[in-house]
């Protein structure tokens, strides 16, 4: 078993994300003195989740026929050539369509899965799976630092240049250390020769259909069994919220405390430097002595305090005061977060653990989708009603997360008779 392809493809997603994160902070702003109104700039916020929502399962499938690795070089020079689209991006429709190409370009996180699961043992694969998490860590610790520096010193033209060179290093390190790994992959020329001659393509596609009544079954199964539609609800319920505050905040920060693109940058660092010392560090800990019933009622209240009252610190102290209620943000939804696929997954029979998983991930896709549109409108409207909205979602998912305690250990090891 070879590590140093583990090593290039963490690399891959580690420059992907850092190249997002130096870009992520600064958009809304941008897009503003751009001339966008609060709808547009809830579309080009949303269009990245948009497109990372529909190429994702596309770059996955695509891998499991053609092979990781040319899923992966083209993605990865998309997302390249987004950035330097972005660093010309004097008008909306070309910021829009930068922001589509970056979110095709990075839709490859399932590739990257995929690639891990060709390349480890079963043993091995949750520790090489957890190192996808630490890139996501690490991107947003460094990027919006890079981000914010470039913008304030060298302007929004070099954050798109620098985003670019990242990844462009990224793709011709991937050229040459990147190998093959899916062994079952059959060249893209293999498939143009074959045409429609290909008797497992036509069944491919006449199952479609079939597929798309699987999935709504499969989905109405799951929300037949009352803890999981309660944790499916908290779980749009919560990203919704925080999606739909984080675009405000941006415009906050620049707007009502003056911040400058490098400070702003230094508070979404900050943020992500408690998020990886809570996930990494302290949430084995604290799961062992208090249970992730407790910790997830706890992060709903800690992320209430760190969403709700931002607007309403004053302009001087967002770096003191300030910093207080975001460690509470960042302590909560660090909370939150995990433990949510943790329960979804200790509640699902086991036989469905999968496919309800990915239920979960596509209604947080959704979220993420939906919630820059409203963030940015409520902002237009009155730029403390982002974030009182957040706290209001916030509480109604501490409400539905202490209904959860009545379901206990024994309810999680039983099979749900619909999921079966």
């Amino acid at each position: 078993m070879k590590k140093s392809p583990l090593a290039i493809l963490f690399l891959t997603v580690l420059l992907d994300l850092i190249g997002f994160g130096i870009v992520l902070p600064l958009l809304p702003t941008y897009a503003k003195d751009l001339g966008a109104s609060p709808f547009m700039i809830g579309l080009i916020a949303a269009v990245y989740s948009t497109m990372q929502f529909l190429f994702s399962p596309v770059w996955g499938r695509l891998s499991d026929y053609i092979g990781r690795r040319p899923v992966m070089l083209t993605s990865i020079f998309l997302a390249a050539v987004s950035y330097f689209f972005f660093s010309m991006a004097t008008t909306i429709p070309l910021l829009i369509l930068s922001r589509a190409m970056s979110g095709v370009g990075s839709a490859n996180i399932a590739a990257a899965q995929a690639y891990i699961t060709d390349v480890t043992e079963s043993t091995g694969r949750s520790k090489a799976m957890g190192m996808l998490g630490a890139a996501f860590g690490i991107g947003f610790i460094i990027g919006p630092l890079i981000g914010g520096l470039l913008k304030t010193n060298f302007g929004i033209e070099m954050v798109g240049y620098v985003a670019a060179g990242l990844i462009g290093i990224d793709f011709i390190l991937a050229i040459f250390f990147l190998p093959e790994s899916n062994r079952d992959a059959k060249s893209i020329s293999f498939y143009l020769l074959r045409g429609k001659t290909g008797t497992q393509d036509k069944s491919l596609l006449s199952s479609l259909g079939k597929r798309a009544a699987d999935y709504l079954e499969g989905v109405r199964q799951a929300f037949s069994s009352r803890p999981i539609a309660l944790l499916m609800s908290t779980n749009f319920i919560f990203t919704f919220g925080i999606v739909n505050m984080q675009i405000a905040a941006i415009l906050l920060w620049k707007e009502y405390f003056h911040s400058s693109d490098q400070q702003i940058g230094y508070l979404f660092a900050y943020v992500g430097f408690l998020s990886v010392i809570v996930q990494g560090i302290l949430m084995g800990k604290m799961n062992t002595r208090f249970g992730e019933h407790r910790l997830f009622l706890w992060g709903h209240l800690l992320t209430f305090v760190g969403v709700f009252f931002i607007p309403f610190i004053p302009a001087s102290s967002l770096f003191s005061l300030g910093l207080l209620i975001l460690f509470f943000f960042a302590a909560g939804t660090s909370l939150v977060n995990p433990i949510n696929i943790s329960l979804i997954s200790l509640y699902s029979y086991k036989q469905k653990q999968g496919q309800i998983l990915g239920y979960g991930q596509s209604i947080n896709s959704l979220a993420r989708i939906l919630g820059p549109f409203s963030g940015s409108i409520l902002y237009g409207l009155e730029p403390k009603a982002p974030f009182v909205f957040a706290g209001l979602l916030m509480l109604v998912g501490t409400m539905i997360s202490m209904s959860l305690f009545k379901y206990g250990i024994e309810a999680l090891e039983t099979p749900v008779e619909t999921l079966n």
